[in-house]
């Protein structure tokens, strides 16, 4: 027997030629092992044949006892018998680590501010990479594109299983498209994420392994979706079909022998009626019947899984049939158990993390907070990043307003021009984010592409108060009563009420904009509320100005229309035109028939997502997006500014993020399956 070092990988060369287990690499040194077809990641085969070792497995010694808190779930085999044939190795950022502890994190509230903690057990067919370009497997082992894009083929790993153990095969995709995603019955109307130019796909399954999704029309972006998306484009079938009325026979009577109205109820209770993955499970949604059902959350193929859910926080543990594995063979996750607990007041959650009491946060951190996160980093044992955001603070008007008056004003481009000329953005970036930020108009994509014109990031940006009371002048909006302020074109008084929450946009920056209003004599008034009583009136149609961060990437809209399209983004965001929207979704039955350039950009967001990103048919179309959007000053822009992240140095293998975004999915980039505990 002869010791060798090859590639940087400790070897023996045994009888026969096989090789031992293999040590593992890392992405801060690789050994010399040449990289796979995906950065920072190996198929199993090519790890092996590239490091010239033989992986042998290994599990977290704590597996059996973590999945006996999960209930529904059987004893469990041996880490081999747990992990699909053809596992996902994974390199880690700085060291093979170990297993164990409890990572602790801060949310806002039941469904406010939690996607940060959601992205970081995060799972989907694909991932966007960390270089925030290249899309790389994970649930799916690869993928392939027909010629023109309208199919899409997915392979999924033999072997795979769900948190219970059934095994994970294409029928579980192919159910989530056709039982979950389309059905009125679970979620009131179709996404856009699943439907080609409004057209629904078909998804066929010739193999267990194999996953077809036959396009009506090109859409190249649908990889980019699954890249970035909370949405998971799978469902266990083999769970839910019990409930089903579409596949069981017995679905109503099994789901009233539980207690509930209908299967379709039991659904409700798992979903919330949402494809938002983090709603609260039956332990809230339906505590008195829980116990009626065979589990508390369904079973899930990300790295944790709930085994409970309050009011007050939720706790998860390692889910023991996860997919992946570290470069020397050991089962990932590393961290054992991870506590989410709420706290909706942003002072009390920056006092947590002064106090070192969470190991990351990054949703809802605004630049305001950095000064005093820095002060206290070095003696807290924590870390301070100061990332660059994708969105910014964005302010827009009710133009489908149900009061009238308020209607005509709102939709009238004089007005929404005075109001963006009347703003002192350079104030803004001063006072609210250090001087940090940079002063611009709000244009949809978030870099800005070089095929727009430079002019739109300043359109009516400007600082200029006397063209703003002119144009309001223009408009009609006088001062009446001589009490300094204006009143409507009919004499009818008007207040601003400009709610905000913290997760959505700094207390500072609202208040600066309300007295910059002021000054050209709009009153204004300004009070924080939660993210739900936000959200909330925002979807009634009852606030006047909507506030929230706005902006994607361009890798984002090539899947994804929601910020061209009435409202202009989903339930979460920032929003106008609601009843634009409801005369889109009724075909006109009902709602507020929507001005042609909102048509036009319908029409132009199909033709972007059809083309290939890059060709003129596809620069033409976003130019054309970006010109009706801002030349109609639809949403007004301020500040782009970078934002804290905070985590605890006892985390290991965190990188460096690239940006402070929601928009690529948070966390799920930097793969925090590898993360580790050192405490």
């Amino acid at each position: 027997m002869k010791s060798l070092l090859f590639s940087g990988v400790a070897l023996v060369a045994l009888t026969g030629g096989a090789f031992a287990g293999c040590t593992g690499i890392t992405v801060a040194d690789m050994g010399g092992v040449a990289a796979g077809k995906y950065p920072q990641q190996f198929e199993l085969s090519t790890y092996e044949a590239n490091a010239g070792c033989k992986m042998t497995f290994q599990g977290n010694p704590d597996a059996a006892a973590l999945s006996a808190r999960i209930r529904g779930n059987g004893a469990i085999g041996d880490v081999t018998d747990r992990l699909p044939s053809e596992p996902l190795v994974v390199v880690p950022y700085d060291a093979i680590g170990s297993y164990g502890g409890t990572m602790d994190v801060l949310s806002n509230a039941t469904e406010a501010g939690t996607s940060d903690f959601l992205s970081v057990r995060h799972v989907n067919l694909v991932r966007m990479s960390d270089d925030l370009k290249t899309i790389v497997p994970n649930v799916a082992k690869d993928w392939a594109w027909n010629d023109d894009f309208t199919q899409l083929t997915f392979f999924l790993r033999k072997g795979h299983k769900w948190s219970d153990g059934t095994p994970f095969t294409s029928a579980d995709v192919k159910y989530w498209y056709d039982n979950l995603a389309l059905n009125s019955n679970v979620i009131e109307k179709p996404k856009d994420y699943v439907l080609v130019s409004g057209e629904r796909m078909t998804v066929e399954t010739p193999d267990a392994q194999t996953v077809v999704f036959k396009l009506p029309a090109p859409k190249p972006g649908l990889l980019a979706h699954f890249a970035t998306s909370f949405a998971q484009g799978f469902q266990p079938m083999h769970f839910l079909s019990k409930w089903d009325p579409e596949l069981s026979p017995t679905a109503d009577a099994d789901a009233q022998a539980a207690g509930f109205e209908n299967g379709y109820a039991v659904l409700s209770a798992y979903f919330g009626n949402s494809d938002w993955t983090d709603t609260p499970s039956p332990l809230l949604n339906s505590p008195d019947k829980v116990a009626s059902l065979p589990a508390d959350v369904v079973p899930t193929l990300e790295s944790h899984i709930y085994i409970s859910d309050t009011t007050e926080g939720r706790h998860l543990v390692a889910n023991p049939y996860f997919h992946q594995v570290d470069t020397a063979g050991n089962q990932l996750p590393y961290i054992s158990e991870q506590d989410e607990i709420y706290v909706n007041e942003n002072e009390v959650r920056i006092l947590k993390l002064v106090n070192s009491e969470v190991d990351y946060k990054k949703q809802s951190l605004q630049l305001a907070s950095a000064p005093l996160l820095l002060e206290n980093q070095e003696k807290g044992g924590y870390t301070v990043d100061l990332r660059p955001e994708i969105t910014m603070s964005t302010f827009a008007f009710n133009v489908t307003s149900e009061d009238l008056e308020k209607r005509k004003v709102f939709g009238d481009v004089r007005f929404r021009q005075a109001m963006s000329v009347a703003l002192n953005r350079d104030e803004i970036n001063e006072v609210g984010f250090f001087g940090l930020g940079e002063p611009k108009q709000y244009i949809g994509f978030s870099p800005a592409p070089a095929f727009i014109d430079p002019k739109w990031v300043t359109h009516f940006a400007q600082f200029d108060p006397a063209l703003a009371n002119s144009l309001l002048d223009e408009v009609g909006m006088a001062d009446v009563d001589g009490d300094g302020f204006r009143e409507l074109p009919n004499g009818e008084k008007i207040v601003l009420n400009l709610q905000f929450s913290t997760q959505g946009v700094a207390g500072q920056v609202v208040e600066l904009v309300g007295q910059h209003w002021a000054d050209v004599g709009v009153q204004t008034t300004v009070k924080e509320i939660t993210p739900d009583e936000y959200r909330s009136a925002q979807s009634a149609n009852k606030l006047d100005v909507m506030v929230w961060r706005k902006g994607q990437p361009l890798e984002i809209m090539l899947g994804n229309n929601e910020l061209w399209v009435p409202p202009f983004n989903d339930y979460f965001n920032v929003r106008t035109g609601m009843l634009w929207a409801e005369w889109i979704d009724t075909n006109g039955a009902s709602g507020v028939e929507p001005p042609q350039y909102v048509k036009d950009m319908i029409g132009d967001i199909n033709v972007f997502q059809s083309a290939l990103a890059g060709t003129p048919e596809s620069d033409a179309a976003g130019q054309r997006l970006v010109e009706n959007m801002v030349s109609n000053v639809l949403f007004i822009g301020t500040v782009q500014a970078p934002a804290p992240i905070y985590h605890s140095n006892a985390l290991k293998n965190f990188t460096e993020f690239k940006t402070h975004s929601y928009e690529y999915y948070r966390t799920y980039p930097y793969r925090a399956t590898q993360w580790f505990l050192d405490e």
